[in-house]
């Protein structure tokens, strides 16, 4: 008997589920400063849909390497504006913050998930918002801090330290609260690792499955894919992210993390087209 797929967000995750990237930021490192204007932002976001988008992931803060925190007001001063006008387009809204009173602000305007890249580790009063709220959730790992994440990342296994990492903190949030059902889980490419950690977790990303809950995948224009062929910026590596985003596919991920929309959502439905089509 076939199991039912699994779902995340009121969603059925029987085909690949995009999440486009809305960064209301200066600083982000593939779009820091393109969509800064609340307007200019709400504009991209429906591009986004237009192109297939089934979430929208709105961020105000940078966590790319290096970079520094800003204040819960200016956080939220950029976000909420966005998140307002996006809210009744007819998509999910997700909310990419680390801050327990941004995410309670964000919710309140409508954003229907949490995606936190300290997995809810963040800020103590993030998991009890999240229960509140009913809201779902998305953890990513990411070993040290934005700041100084990739000093010295170190892994006995990066692919199953992950796992095991996830196992705990699928328990700790099921105690407070919110049910597995209601999380996925993002290994965090590029948050505290290096390019060998990198490419061991995408290559048994399949690993994950055995925790029972849906995989979100982050590797759109991120630099690993630089480090493999050759030193591009973050607009020019659109093949690449594309690449990994078919071989995630491959291996069981169900929700991609991406800046390029449109060109992923073609790339995967003709990857899916292939690996379906009957035999003559």
């Amino acid at each position: 008997m076939t199991p039912e797929p699994l779902t995340f967000a009121g969603m059925s995750l029987d085909r690949p589920r995009l999440m486009g990237v809305v960064n209301v930021t200066p600083d982000s490192f593939s779009d820091g400063g393109d969509f800064l204007d609340a307007q200019v932002a709400i504009d991209h976001g429906k591009k986004l849909i237009d192109d297939g988008a089934d979430i929208l992931d709105i961020g105000g803060e940078s966590t790319r390497p290096g970079s520094k925190p800003i204040t819960i007001d200016e956080e939220c001063a950029r976000i909420l504006p966005v998140i307002d006008g996006l809210a009744g387009e007819g998509v999910l809204i997700s909310v990419d913050t680390r801050h327990a009173d941004v995410m309670r602000r964000a919710i309140d305007a409508g954003a229907g998930i949490v995606n936190d890249v300290t997995a809810l580790t963040g800020d103590p009063e993030s998991i009890a918002v999240c229960a509140e709220a009913g809201v779902d959730v998305a953890l990513m790992h990411m070993q040290g801090s934005p700041e100084t994440m990739q000093d010295n990342p170190t892994y006995e296994d990066a692919a199953l330290d992950i796992v095991d990492y996830m196992r705990d903190r699928l328990d700790v949030l099921e105690a407070a609260g919110i049910a597995r059902q209601k999380v996925c889980i993002d290994p965090g490419i590029g948050f505290g690792k290096n390019l060998a950690h990198n490419l061991r977790i995408l290559s048994a990303i399949d690993a994950f499955h055995e925790l029972g809950v849906p995989l979100l995948l982050g590797v759109s224009r991120k630099s690993f894919i630089s480090k493999i062929d050759r030193d591009v910026p973050a607009k020019e590596r659109v093949a690449g992210s594309i690449a990994a985003a078919i071989a995630g596919w491959d291996r069981g991920v169900q929700i991609f993390r991406v800046h390029d929309v449109a060109e992923t959502r073609q790339a995967l439905a003709v990857w899916q087209a292939i690996e379906e089509a009957e035999d003559y």
